[in-house]
């Protein structure tokens, strides 16, 4: 059987990330994309110009009739906006019994402009992450996560223990915000840590890459792989992605994410 994904997030109108980034990833990895979307953006590369979030009821069925019917191998969480959308996404998952959940607790977009209002983080920390295997902040989300500042590794890892503490399987803190040659990210899941290294892409077109790489690791999982083999892999698409971003629009632009099939050197 063709290995299945489901994507519950936000509509983004430029392209680049939310629901859009994660169906052409799905696309490009090789399994079925299905989606839940949970808010539309009026967006485009230079920032959130509006938001409309969908009834909780509304998000809540996207689910339900897409599990009931075509099944589901693995699933993302993009953009929860407030309190009563996590509320009905958490519901939804515990009664489809979703097993294999990545959690991309997005907070802002690429421009700045918030996606998750201050008074949901609380229930997104309650309600959500108890029933990741795995969440997959950035450092900006992880220090808002953690209540303290990440300036290094030593830093990173003392993130991913607190936000484990919050109960999902697995923690990978992202760190394409530090400054050097090397993007590090570090993967933690509660026995040990593993740094995954990437040459450092100086472009401003980086639009979407958290979602880009939380639903590449979710394709992976649901193509049968473990949790830290998807993370290893989603790494190097990632990598790939940023290399071949595409220069559109006026702010920050796209990732290529069908450079398996093209390139576009920027």
């Amino acid at each position: 059987m063709v290995p299945r994904a489901l994507t519950i997030a936000g509509s983004d109108s430029g392209g680049g990330a939310g629901i859009q980034a994660d169906l052409k990833t799905f696309t490009v990895l090789g399994v079925y994309g299905m989606s839940a979307i949970t808010s539309i953006t009026v967006q485009n590369t230079v920032g959130v110009h509006g938001v409309v979030d969908l009834p909780p009821e509304v998000v809540y069925d996207q689910i339900r009739v897409v599990v009931e019917d075509i099944g589901v191998d693995a699933c993302k969480t993009g953009m929860l906006s407030n309190e009563d959308i996590i509320k009905a996404v958490a519901k939804a998952i515990k009664d489809t019994r979703i097993e294999k959940l990545v959690v991309d607790p997005v907070m802002r977009a690429k421009s700045g402009d918030p996606l998750l209002k201050q008074s949901a983080r609380e229930t997104l920390i309650r309600e959500i992450l108890p029933l990741a295997l795995l969440v997959t902040p950035n450092i900006p989300e992880a220090e808002e996560l953690c209540g303290f500042k990440i300036r290094n590794l030593e830093d990173m890892e003392r993130a991913c223990r607190k936000i484990l503490s919050y109960g999902p399987s697995a923690v990978v803190v992202k760190g394409g915000h530090m400054e050097g040659k090397e993007s590090v990210d570090v993967f933690y899941d509660g026995q040990s840590f593993e740094y995954l290294r990437g040459r450092f892409i100086n472009t401003k077109n980086t639009h979407g890459t958290g979602c880009t790489f939380s639903s590449a690791i979710t394709a992976h999982l649901a193509k049968g792989h473990s949790l830290k083999e998807a993370v290893m892999m989603a790494k190097e698409y990632i990598q790939k992605a940023i290399e071949n971003s595409l220069p559109l629009g006026k702010g920050h632009g796209p990732l290529n994410h069908m450079w398996p099939f093209y390139s576009f050197k920027t």
